[in-house]
């Protein structure tokens, strides 16, 4: 890609120095992985069949998912591969894949079982809305996109790049497709890092410094209906990136949030052609019984607009997950992360009043959103 052709220090993850090049598996541009097929966990008969009795098994103990633990059911061939991917999320490249989740042949109440019992393997599931939900429906239930408010996840539109900011963790599963579109991608947000600091290293100060976001009106007991965190975060060896510029655009209705410069509009417009652009960004569509599993802080992600039919409608389940181990967060990030940067207890949107629960349906099945 292009750049300066001055030799830039480097350094990695765990032992970063700011304003450097970082290398390692995370920096990784869309030419190492000419075919995703390669690098996906596909399911053989026997991690299907321990999932088939795992599920059976759960459902019939009586149980509410929430309170289902590793320790009360078995995959034996299963788990490793489970726990490597959430490690390659987590410390390695920051994204896994899975394929062959039988969710064809799965109730609603199996789908959103087998699904659980996957992400008991990456962390502790955290509330997704003020609705509290543990696990979210991705399925256009008709809301407005245009609506400052709206969550994105519950209409049809495009989804810009950016990452799931309350979480460490996002894992999708994708139950069925639209009748056109919906396509998933995803970059290395560390590699958009190196890529601004090579091109154009007077952006770096305007990305560590403040960036306000908006809440879309999910805010938490005694807070503001803003809040501030920057772009580009070092801390202790670690470069975590939180991005999404139509959180930035809406915040600037709010009279006390200082008004976006023309740096901060050029930093937004080259962060989007770096992420979205061919070298550094990979997608795909995914199938019924694909997992994709990602890094918030190191990947950005991006849904395409979609056009559902009678026969065919876009729905996925969506977990926000905090593993035990995950990297240290300065402090800011406990605005994002219901006020604790404590790695397993982090993360999550809380509201009060609101009990965390699995919902069965989408607003427009069943239960609301």
């Amino acid at each position: 890609m292009a750049g300066t052709t001055t030799k830039l220090p480097t350094c990695r993850q765990g032992s970063v120095v700011p304003y450097t090049i970082i290398e390692g598996p995370d920096a990784w541009t869309a030419s190492d992985f000419p075919s995703l097929e390669n690098h996906m966990l596909h399911l053989d008969a026997t991690h299907v069949a321990e999932l088939d009795g795992a599920v059976e098994a759960v459902l019939a103990s009586g149980k509410r998912l929430q309170d289902i633990a590793l320790s009360d059911f078995a995959l034996p061939t299963l788990s490793g591969p489970l726990f490597e991917a959430g490690r390659e999320a987590q410390f390695g490249r920051g994204w896994a894949l899975l394929r062959g989740v039988p969710v064809w042949r799965y109730s609603r109440q199996q789908q959103l079982a087998a699904y659980w019992l996957l992400g008991l393997h990456w962390g502790r599931a955290v509330p997704q809305n003020a609705g509290g939900h543990l696990v979210g429906h991705i399925k256009d239930v008709g809301h407005d996109p245009g609506d400052p408010i709206t969550r994105l996840y519950r209409s049809n539109a495009a989804q810009p790049w950016h990452n799931d900011g309350p979480a460490d963790l996002v894992a999708l599963l994708c139950l069925s497709n639209a009748e056109e579109g919906g396509d998933s991608g995803w970059s290395s947000s560390i590699s958009v890092h190196n890529e601004i600091l090579r091109r154009v290293p007077h952006l770096m100060p305007v990305l560590t410094g403040p960036w306000f976001f908006d809440r879309k009106a999910e805010i938490p007991e005694g807070k503001k209906p803003f809040f501030e965190i920057p772009v580009f975060n070092y801390h202790k060896g670690y470069l975590s990136v939180n991005y999404s510029d139509n959180y930035y655009l809406l915040s600037q209705r709010h009279p006390e949030v200082p008004k976006l410069q023309p740096e901060h509009y050029e930093a937004m417009r080259l962060f989007n052609e770096l992420a979205s652009g061919p070298e550094l960004s990979l997608r795909m569509v995914l199938r019924p019984g694909d997992v994709q599993l990602l890094s918030n802080h190191t990947c950005l992600h991006y849904r395409g607009a979609f056009r559902d039919s009678p026969t065919h409608t876009r729905h996925l389940l969506r977990l926000w997950l905090a593993p035990p181990d995950d990297r240290p967060l300065p402090e800011c990030y406990a605005e994002i992360m219901a006020g604790s940067v404590v790695p397993g207890k982090r993360g999550g949107i809380i509201i009060q009043g609101a009990s965390p629960h699995i919902p069965e349906a989408a607003e427009g099945e069943g239960e609301g959103e």
